[in-house]
């Protein structure tokens, strides 16, 4: 395996390096970077003294001794577990070179943090205790690295002063763990014995082991390669759409790969609009051309549609253009990903509704070994399949992180859930097209002299929505309409029959019953569906399926005891006696609607007055306040 090259060069002087510091819990790795800072002399008098002052009261045993480690533990709770919970950033420089360091979390349940910190890194200093070895944890966060594009490593055997400085020990280890990355396809690791506190090949070479002829830590990170991982050809997502006046309008961005020059041909992405550069402009003027990295805003020699999350690319060699995916992801949400629920993904600029329809397999980060998976929960990586409304173009990660790495977010919440690789585009999004036909969603609808629509009943098991549901559709029936009823339980007698009612086959559920009801909509027909669907973020889902004003939820309003009292079926009998597991309202939740267009307050009133709200609702909404027919 090839070791990292550590011959002076000027783009190594010059360059900056991000790496990572990782490893598994008290290995080191604060201990080690703080050294590294106070060898590097970038430990500034006062924080010295108050380190000194700290340290002392930490370790009271030994005053005199620096404990490093409180240079980046810096969160009050990581100081006393003595433990890294979040990323801490830090930036420095030597004589040769800039870094910014993320120091690493090294407990399991903050695998999370550790790989937002390897997102961005080019080089991950991986500690190893001399006494424990190669562990689970050194193991998943290796695995992480490899996720995440990282391909030098340098391996520090740290605390060798407690193995008696032996170099059979660090031997094995280095041995295991060069083993390790060849499997990850990591290529370049350097392996070196050191022991952090005292800066045994920290900053300077240990002359307590003179078995160990290579260079230093500082020496690697001084002369690691920093040449860009992205790809050659020309890349840049859209930004924003600069235009400050009538006279000009440019497209700002930061290229992320490859180079280009006034005059070149570019083609805009996914819409394939092909154009030439006119003008390169900066703040410190315009530019002949601009390489990756660069913040720039560009010109077009002629005037074509481009907006925010489009990407400008060579002409000659555009990136792969696709709705569908096989990507590696990694699962950060406290909530466990169920396959088809809707996400918002965001890929370079662009944000799009998404999809993980298939769980393929989830990885054992320490073993590497493929599992069986219906969900993610925290922490876990699978790979799985996925699905876009909207075609994007993408690279695979392993080619550009920008276009090929994206996050996934939580469309009630916001918060981002996961973060993922793309690894090529599955074969069907290039061979199936959308058929068109003649005859459109407006003509089917004129022809039946009504406006199309979807009324979404929600309620729990027992709340009267199939009864109400029910009456309206005689009622519009009588009043001329064409109507079809979609109920959840009729469903599952054919179409949905596969599916049962833990949480990932409710999202399921809901996903088909929602596109059925959009394709009857697209007939022209007004369509009442009938579900439970607990869930707001499918309810959700199913909403976006339609435009604006088609579709109508109707939340039917009943409590839990007045349901349990009806128990029409008996269903919450069953469920209290343990003989039905997931039952919406005992051991599964009910997330009510909270913008509901109809809330129907079931108490006190019957059936036919509440299908008579309906009714009035849909006319009213249809421009219709008097009978159809």
């Amino acid at each position: 395996m090839a070791t990292l090259d550590i011959t002076p060069t000027s783009q190594a002087s010059t360059q900056l390096l991000r790496f990572i510091t990782c490893g598994s819990v008290d290995d080191g790795k604060s201990t080690l970077l703080g050294r590294l800072l106070y060898d590097t002399g970038m430990v500034p008098d006062d924080q010295l003294a108050a380190l000194a002052r700290d340290s002392r009261k930490l370790h009271a045993d030994t005053p005199d001794a620096l404990d490093f480690s409180l240079l980046t533990d810096g969160l009050d709770a990581e100081r006393q577990q003595g433990i890294t919970i979040d990323v801490a950033y830090r930036y420095f420089h030597s004589a040769r070179r800039s870094f910014i360091v993320a120091d690493c979390p090294g407990h399991e349940q903050y695998t999370r943090n550790m790989a937002t910190g390897a997102s961005n890194a080019g080089l991950a200093v991986v500690l190893i205790d001399a006494r424990k070895g190669v562990l689970p944890q050194t193991r998943r966060h290796t695995y992480i690295c490899a996720l995440m594009g990282i391909r030098q490593v340098v391996v520090a055997v740290n605390k060798m002063d407690l193995v008696d400085w032996r170099e059979d020990i660090y031997a094995a280890i280095a041995h295991e763990y060069r083993e390790l990355a060849a499997q990850l396809g990591i290529a370049q690791v350097h392996c070196l014995p050191a022991v952090a506190p005292s800066g045994d090949n920290v900053g300077r070479r240990s002359d307590r082991m003179g078995w160990y002829e290579g260079p230093c830590l500082l020496e690697l990170l001084e002369s690691a390669d920093t040449a860009p991982a992205q790809g050659t050809e020309f890349r840049m997502p859209v930004q924003w759409v600069n235009r400050p006046d009538a006279s000009f309008r440019g497209y700002a961005g930061t290229v992320c790969g490859g180079r280009v020059a006034v005059g070149d041909e570019v083609v805009v992405q996914p819409a394939m609009r092909r154009a030439r550069i006119e003008r390169i402009v900066t703040a410190d003027g315009d530019l002949p051309h601009a390489s990756e990295g660069q913040a720039v805003t560009l010109t077009l020699d002629r005037e074509i549609d481009v907006s925010r999350g489009d990407v400008i690319a060579d002409a000659a060699r555009p990136a792969p253009v696709a709705d569908q995916f096989a990507a590696h992801v990694l699962w950060m949400g406290d909530e466990p990903l169920l396959p088809n629920r809707a996400y918002w993904l965001k890929i370079g600029t662009r944000t799009v509704n998404a999809r993980v329809t298939t769980i393929k397999h989830k990885v054992d980060v320490n073993t590497q070994a493929e599992l069986a998976a219906r969900r993610l929960e925290l922490n876990e990586v699978g790979y799985c399949n996925i699905d876009l409304d909207h075609a994007i173009a993408f690279e695979s990660y392993a080619d550009n992180r920008t276009l090929g790495g994206f996050v996934l977010i939580d469309r009630q919440t916001n918060a981002t859930v996961g973060c993922g690789m793309l690894d090529f585009a599955l074969r069907r999004a290039a061979n199936v097209h959308w058929q068109h036909t003649d005859l459109d969603k407006q003509a089917r609808s004129l022809s039946k002299g009504q406006q199309a629509r979807c009324l979404w009943f929600t309620g729990l098991s027992g709340a009267g929505k199939s009864t109400i549901a029910n009456l309206v559709e005689r009622r519009l029936h009588a009043l001329g309409y064409h109507t079809y009823m979609l109920d959840g339980d009729n469903l599952r007698h054919g179409l949905n029959k596969d599916l049962g009612f833990t949480p990932e086959a409710r999202v399921e559920n809901v996903r088909r019953v929602a596109e059925v009801a959009h394709l009857m909509v697209d007939a022209g027909l007004v369509v009442l569906v009938c579900v439970i669907s607990p869930f707001q973020s499918e309810r959700r889902f199913a909403r976006g399926r339609f435009d604006e004003g088609e579709f109508i939820e109707v939340f039917v309003d009943t409590t839990l005891e007045e349901c349990e009292r009806r128990d029409p079926k008996g269903l919450y009998r069953k469920a209290r006696a343990g003989e039905i597991l997931n039952f919406t309202g005992i051991d599964s939740p009910y997330e009510a609607p909270e913008q509901a267009e109809l809330h129907l307050r079931t108490s006190g009133l019957r059936p036919e007055q509440l299908a008579e709200q309906v009714v009035e609702q849909l006319l009213h909404g249809m421009g219709e306040d008097r009978p159809h027919a």
